[in-house]
């Protein structure tokens, strides 16, 4: 066995650790580029100015393009700023990430992406740069990859390397507090699908099948509960760590078919990252499970579904559940307990963002250049990719 583990060198955890972020980011720099999508970003900039911090600000509006991340590098620049800080949801701490990397090795961002840019490898560490996260989802405060959007060649991609991971990440749950229900939901099932896409993924390994199986522990008791009552702190640290986990899984053992279809879907229409890993999560575990049982029906990603399907029913899954004949039974609960999660969080369907059968078959054939599409525990046909975005729509 052979494996590589990735992570930020440092983590900070807890409730009201925001409060720490000045000390965290004074040894890194001194004039702080904020790139934000929320509403802390007010706050986090009167922490850093008193203590001497002086802060320029960027909003980031939607997912980050190329543009984003090219303005971004200029303003940096312009302004001389040595630190950045990431804050907000997965789109301003992706953005900042990029636009430290690109500013700590030069030329242009499409020069690092994967897919449609040159896929050039970043060599210099990026600039320093810390990561916030308001809400719970994406773990991009923990992963090695920048997700960034290219609307004219219609397809997100990434630039990845270990050079990209912040020197700090914070993570304090409180921040969720005022996270619309909405919000909650699609993010939270970003941060499960990646849970369990990482657990079955073919690049999975001991450390992140451990941390996977907590992380949607948390999820399952939590998730619920947090959309319900977004002032539950339990709930929300519950999320907060799941997300986290889950981010570190992702970088560590890749992703899937979901992830597969989310960049083209997200690159061509108006649809948030979560939403779209949660309408899809349900079919391709359902996808995934009918072919590894017609192809290789002793194929260890079927006992993981099932330790999903227990762990999402919040039940323990002894030996006795293993036995052959009860494996299907747990394996189904799993993708019929996601399929209830999608439904009592009210998630759209893709539909309702313009998505139709006629954008199936160029849909199926971008997922299929998807990076993520390499860690599917299965190679998926066509027609079965196209089933599954059917069954979304």
């Amino acid at each position: 066995m052979t494996f590589d583990f990735f992570t930020a060198p440092r983590i900070v955890f807890g409730r009201g650790s925001l409060s720490r972020l000045a000390d965290l980011v004074r040894p890194l720099g001194t004039k702080a580029l904020v790139v934000f999508n929320g509403t802390v970003q007010a706050n986090v900039v009167d922490l850093l100015n008193s203590a001497g911090i002086e802060c320029v600000s960027r909003r980031q509006r939607g997912e980050p393009r190329v543009e984003d991340v090219e303005q971004g590098v200029e303003m940096a620049r312009r302004e001389k700023c040595d630190v950045l800080v990431g804050v907000g949801g997965g789109s301003a701490i992706d953005a900042a990430k990029a636009i430290a990397g690109v500013l700590g090795n030069g030329g242009s961002v499409l020069d690092y992406m994967e897919v449609i840019g040159k896929g050039q490898p970043l060599t210099k560490p990026a600039v320093p740069w810390v990561a916030v996260p308001t809400t719970a989802g994406t773990g991009a405060e923990v992963t090695r990859n920048a997700v960034v959007g290219h609307p004219r060649r219609k397809f997100k991609a990434s630039l990845r390397s270990e050079l990209l991971l912040p020197r700090v990440a914070v993570v304090d749950p409180e921040l969720g507090i005022d996270v619309p229900p909405n919000v909650t939901a699609a993010s939270g099932m970003d941060a499960l699908c990646q849970l369990i896409e990482s657990y079955t993924s073919n690049g999975a390994q001991p450390i992140t099948d451990a941390l996977a199986m907590k992380g949607i522990a948390l999820a399952a008791r939590s998730l619920r509960r947090a959309y319900e009552d977004g002032s539950d702190l339990d709930a929300r640290e519950d999320m907060a760590l799941a997300a986290l986990l889950s981010g570190i899984t992702l970088t560590n053992a890749g992703l899937g078919a979901v992830h597969g279809f989310a960049a083209p879907l997200g690159a061509n229409f108006p649809v948030p990252h979560g939403v779209v890993c949660a309408a899809l999560l349900p079919h391709v575990m359902a996808a995934n499970v009918a072919a590894l049982c017609a192809q290789s029906p002793e194929h260890p990603a079927l006992a993981k579904y099932a330790e999903v399907g227990m762990d999402l029913r919040q039940s323990e899954l002894d030996d006795a559940y293993m036995i052959a004949s009860m494996l299907p039974e747990a394996v189904e609960s799993g993708v019929t307990s996601v399929a209830a999660l999608v439904r009592d969080l009210k998630i759209p369907r893709l539909s309702e963002f313009g998505v139709t059968a006629n954008h199936v078959p160029e849909m199926v054939a971008l997922a299929r250049k998807a990076s993520s599409m390499r860690y599917n525990p299965v190679v998926l046909s066509d027609q079965a990719l196209a089933d599954v975005l059917r069954h979304a729509l």
